[in-house]
């Protein structure tokens, strides 16, 4: 199974660590693509500071993010499960989890990036601040930037299983699945199952109980109905139908009573 995860705007800090090593990141595909956007990011962060912050779209308050990008290349860095925070990180919880769950955790999830295009959680990274709706001045609108070598690369991470997708909108134009790989794909929604509206805050704290809940379990399943049934045997409200044609991905609704 492989769970593809947003980032967190907000991001805890750095740290002391040893600097990023490119090298070590993983899914080396994408290194090139992710060496033009590191080196753009910091030339910009490190020059005309109101440019700066027009590019990234930071308010005057969060000012202090432009020189955070301008050292990356020196900032310490951390697994990527510790800088990620946030509504969906926090109900994850990646710290507390045992020792066969955090094991899970390392092999299957991918949490997409502006900066990186996707990392692991183990994989080490600085605390930066770049969404995926960035235009860069040479390389333009970010999600256009990341879709070549997304496609080149995200098949084989997929392998033959399962493909968990709780991308936001902004990070799922990044890469979408295709063809075979986009037949073993399930999407989810979580609803306000009075409303059946979808409500920011819970959405992204389900989406992160319902990974928890998939890692401590060790659950497996191989393709989406699998999923159904085992999201239904951990006490989920599920509903689902299976697409009408071949190569399409599948759309589940996880609804919850209460928003907490």
């Amino acid at each position: 199974m492989l769970v593809l995860l947003p980032p967190s705007e907000g991001k805890a800090p750095s740290g002391r660590g040893a600097p990023l090593k490119p090298e070590s990141l993983s899914l080396p595909g994408l290194a090139e693509a992710r060496q033009a956007v590191l080196d753009e990011l910091v030339e910009l962060c490190a020059g005309d500071e109101e440019k700066a912050r027009e590019v990234l779209g930071l308010s005057e308050g969060l000012r202090g993010e432009i020189a955070k990008n301008a050292v990356l290349r020196t900032a310490g860095a951390r697994p990527a499960g510790e800088i990620y925070t946030g509504v969906l990180y926090d109900a994850l919880d990646l710290a507390s989890l045992d020792t066969a769950a955090k094991r899970r955790a390392a092999r299957s999830l991918l949490v997409f990036s502006g900066l990186w295009g996707a990392v692991r959680v183990t994989d080490r990274i600085p605390s930066y601040r770049c969404s995926m709706g960035v235009k860069l001045p040479g390389l333009g609108p970010l999600g256009a930037h990341w879709r070549r070598p997304m496609a080149d690369v995200l098949p084989e991470a997929a392998g033959n299983g399962l493909v968990l997708d709780l991308r936001s909108s902004a990070y799922a134009a990044a890469w979408k699945p295709k063809g075979e790989v986009a037949g073993r794909t399930a999407s989810v929604r979580v609803l306000h199952a009075p409303t059946r509206k979808v409500v920011s805050h819970f959405n992204k704290a389900t989406k992160g109980r319902i990974v928890r809940s998939l890692l401590l379990a060790g659950a497996a399943p191989k393709g989406p109905a699998e999923l159904v049934e085992a999201l239904r045997d951990l006490g989920y409200a599920v509903e689902a139908e299976a697409p009408g044609r071949a190569g399409t991905a599948w759309a589940l609704d996880v609804l919850v009573d209460e928003i907490h």
